[in-house]
């Protein structure tokens, strides 16, 4: 793994699925280290709606276990809550900047960028040095996005939100386009909305179904080790609880049963676990304990 503060540039051999892209550039700078999988796009508005960042964390999420790498442009709103999702869950993550790698990023994008390159992820730029980030440089900067990516999913767009240029240029590779459905009257929903009702994209209604929607099966569970590396430290109760049902299916009275906690201490715990992507319930009932150590 080189220094993630090294800027290396290269004109061949680019990464995930931009080699044979037909937005391939001449030429992409790389801080950081690229991760190996699958490139899904995620991108959005940058002033989405209150639920705007628990959407992409079930999205995001629910590409745990999968070869997945998140790729998105390091905006404000939708693609900062996406690359935030893929470094709580453990999940690789690739920002794509309209700007040089040298130039300055300012506000919360500084300590995103900065916390995804301390976890293993990666910043590319066609752009050198301290390039600024003109307004003709965020169109290129999304045929980058789509070139590395399998698809686009379109979490929340209005009509005419730059991010459904990133879902034509996936169009045009003939790359498959998602789109999340959203209320009629929800300006957010409208760019997501119309691409569902012409056809140009297929809908995820399920944030939780993403990785079966746009098919990446699920090889493992998230392991306890790998939730440790990205900074997800569980405590010790929650590490017990877990190998104790690991692979079970266990109703709330019966997992307390089995264990000495109060309702409130085994509450917590499951919220832990459920946060981590190691317990799955659906209606807060029944359990369901994933993963691998």
């Amino acid at each position: 793994m080189k220094d993630r503060n090294t800027i290396a540039c290269i004109t061949k051999h680019f990464p995930l699925l931009l080699d044979s892209s037909i937005y391939r550039p001449n030429r992409l700078f790389i801080k950081g280290n690229i991760p190996e999988g699958i490139g899904v796009a995620m991108v959005g508005t940058r002033r989405p709606s209150n639920s705007g960042r628990e959407l992409c964390r079930h999205l995001v999420r629910s590409l745990q276990g999968t070869r997945a790498v998140v790729v998105s442009g390091l905006a404000q709103g939708i693609d900062f809550y996406c690359h935030e999702a893929a470094l709580d869950f453990g999940i690789p993550t690739i920002a794509v900047l309209a700007q040089g790698l040298e130039a300055a990023i300012q506000g919360s994008r500084k300590f995103l960028a900065d916390r995804i390159l301390e976890e293993g992820g990666a910043l590319v730029s066609e752009y050198e040095g301290n390039t600024s980030s003109f307004k003709g440089n965020f169109v290129a900067r999304n045929k980058i996005i789509s070139g590395l990516s399998k698809c686009t999913i379109i979490v929340q767009s209005k009509v005419k939100g730059g991010a459904l240029l990133t879902g034509e240029f996936a169009k045009k590779e003939g790359k498959a386009l998602y789109a999340c459905p959203g209320d009629f009257d929800c300006e957010v929903a409208g760019g997501t909305n119309q691409l569902l009702d012409q056809g140009v994209a297929s809908p995820v209604f399920v944030p939780e179904n993403l990785y079966k929607v746009i098919g990446l099966p699920r090889t493992q569970g998230p392991q306890i080790a790998e939730l440790e590396r990205s900074g997800c430290n569980l405590t010790q109760g929650a590490k017990e609880l877990f190998f104790k049902f690991k692979g079970f299916r266990k109703t709330f009275s019966e997992i307390q049963s089995e264990l000495t906690l109060t309702t409130p201490q085994l509450l917590a715990i499951l919220t832990e676990l459920e946060i981590a992507g190691l317990a799955e319930s659906k209606d807060n009932f029944q359990f369901y304990f994933n993963g691998e150590p």
